[in-house]
């Protein structure tokens, strides 16, 4: 579990950064989620046991609205960003140390020539934004880090001790799967692959909402009965609760 003292510092930075922004993204940030709790209390059954609108499952940021492409040219942008770096590293045959090196050698070159030239073209030079961790960030995220290894490691005891069978199980199931699915493509093209994902699922599952959700759910069911009929103990359990 996360400490609530890091919780609250986490949701005290979030509605600081909410505050900051200007009055029009505020206004269409409510209205957004006002919509998606409309369409949330409605009663139906959501994917994954969802509760909450699928904005502010996904953390009601910038972040979600980059999953849902709410915010069109960044999330453009990144997936873009990543197709040439796949293209690059898979197709053409780029190495990942030569690639960097490459691209802060024509960083440094062009900050160094605008900076060193601007006065002669009559430019301002680049003005460079002094960066600095503050102490209480970086103590928030060491304490988030720290609750979860030591959660991460009292479940990896639990499941090991057999105390946790039905999450052993699971565990062993997923990791199966990977093995059977990284073998079929190299490592870069999987983690694109994922990334695709990640950038597509959110936004054609918000389209076709109610279709998922009433597949889901039938299929969710076909999968409880077929694993009930298994002996597996945990199993049974979960029957009777």
């Amino acid at each position: 579990m996360v400490d609530p003292a890091v919780e609250d510092k986490i949701v005290a930075a979030t509605d600081n950064r909410f505050e900051e922004l200007p009055v029009e993204q505020k206004r269409k940030i409510n209205m957004e989620e006002n919509e998606d709790e409309k369409q949330s209390v409605s009663g139906r059954r959501h994917l994954f046991g969802r509760r909450k609108p699928l904005h502010a499952a996904l953390g009601s940021g910038k972040a979600a609205d980059i999953l849902l492409w709410r915010q069109k040219q960044m999330s453009g942008a990144i997936f873009v960003s990543a197709t040439v770096i796949w293209l690059l590293f898979e197709r053409i045959g780029y190495h990942l140390l030569p690639f960097l090196c490459h691209f802060l050698i024509l960083a440094l070159a062009i900050l160094f020539l605008w900076s060193n030239l601007s006065s002669f073209v009559n430019k301002s030079p680049p003005s460079f934004p002094d960066i600095r961790l503050s102490q209480e960030l970086c103590d928030c995220i060491a304490l988030f880090l720290k609750d979860q290894i030591n959660e991460a490691c009292l479940l990896l005891r639990q499941m090991t001790t057999g105390k946790d069978l039905k999450r052993f199980m699971t565990v062993i199931f997923t990791l199966w799967i990977v093995s059977i699915i990284g073998g079929w493509f190299e490592f870069l093209t999987l983690l694109y692959i994922l990334f695709v994902l990640m950038l597509t699922a959110p936004l054609l599952y918000e389209r076709n909402e109610d279709l998922v959700d009433a597949y889901g759910e039938k299929a969710g069911e076909e999968i409880m009965a077929a694993l009930q009929k298994l002996p597996l103990p945990f199993l049974k359990n979960t029957k009777q609760n």
